[in-house]
């Protein structure tokens, strides 16, 4: 399952990501999106959770949790619109 993780810290990298979520499952994947010009983080990025029991299980406990003094928003990822 694919989480969508927003309001994140600025001081949050990948590593940080997938530390914070490891505890619901397997992270095969954890990715802060960052400013392609000032590489500086965006504040939002995107876990993937091998198990979508652990992904239901992340978004029930972590969203409106308080992670380095920011809410953070935790939803199930949806598919980028294209424009």
């Amino acid at each position: 399952m694919k989480l969508y993780v927003g309001n994140l810290a600025w001081a949050v990298d990948d590593a940080k990501l997938k530390e914070i979520f490891a505890a619901f499952g397997t992270v095969s994947e954890a990715v802060v999106i960052s400013d392609k010009y000032s590489g500086r983080s965006k504040g939002f990025g995107f876990v993937t959770i091998d198990e979508d029991e652990g992904g239901a299980k992340a978004i029930a406990e972590m969203n409106g949790k308080a992670v380095e003094g920011r809410e953070i928003k935790v939803s199930e990822a949806q598919p980028r619109e294209e424009n």
